[in-house]
């Protein structure tokens, strides 16, 4: 599967399309996220814009953004994100492709991390820490609830967020439902 994908598109699949998938099918459920504060209101967006933050080879970053990310397909998705990261470490970026996000991920999980704090990008209310995947051993039921162990590829999702926005109940009803996504 990896390989046809790499062969039919040009580059790798990654764990991030899938991430930006579920998040803005999670965002859905949990339109408060989706939101900017402004003078003394939160301002929930009807669009899923999705900022993905790429380095720029330790001289900054930039969040360029995926436009209407809940209405694509992983493949599109995938494609967009590759696009714009090579665009943007090539400096070939406009405008357009920074403005709008409604969300940020930050995803430092090439660098093997196991949890990061992200700064949330304002005006939004809301930033998703993507951090390294790696196997590890997990208890796993099977189909008559007995417990075993298994090796499975782990990764932490953290989230920053504005209290003006969300509570943190909210914030661990959503982190739960993009798990279960």
């Amino acid at each position: 599967q990896r390989e046809r994908f790499k062969a039919e598109e040009g580059f790798s699949l990654t764990y991030l399309p899938f991430i930006a998938r579920a998040l803005s099918d999670a965002l859905r459920e949990f339109p408060h996220l989706n939101a900017s504060v402004g003078d003394d209101e939160l301002v929930v967006h009807s669009r899923i814009n999705l900022a993905i933050a790429v380095d720029l080879d330790f001289n900054g970053l930039l969040a360029p953004v995926v436009h209407d990310v809940d209405g694509k397909r992983l493949r599109a998705i995938a494609r967009e994100v590759r696009d714009l990261a090579d665009r943007a470490h090539a400096k070939k970026l406009v405008p357009d492709d920074l403005a709008g996000g409604t969300f940020t991920i930050t995803n430092a999980g090439s660098y093997g991390t196991m949890m990061q704090f992200p700064v949330i990008n304002q005006p939004q209310v809301a930033i998703l820490s993507t951090d390294g995947v790696s196997r590890k051993p997990v208890v796993v039921n099977d189909e008559f609830g007995n417990e075993s162990i298994a090796i499975h590829s782990v990764g932490i999702l953290a989230m920053a967020w504005d209290h003006r926005a969300i509570d943190g109940a909210y914030a661990a009803a959503f982190l739960n439902r993009m798990r279960q996504i």
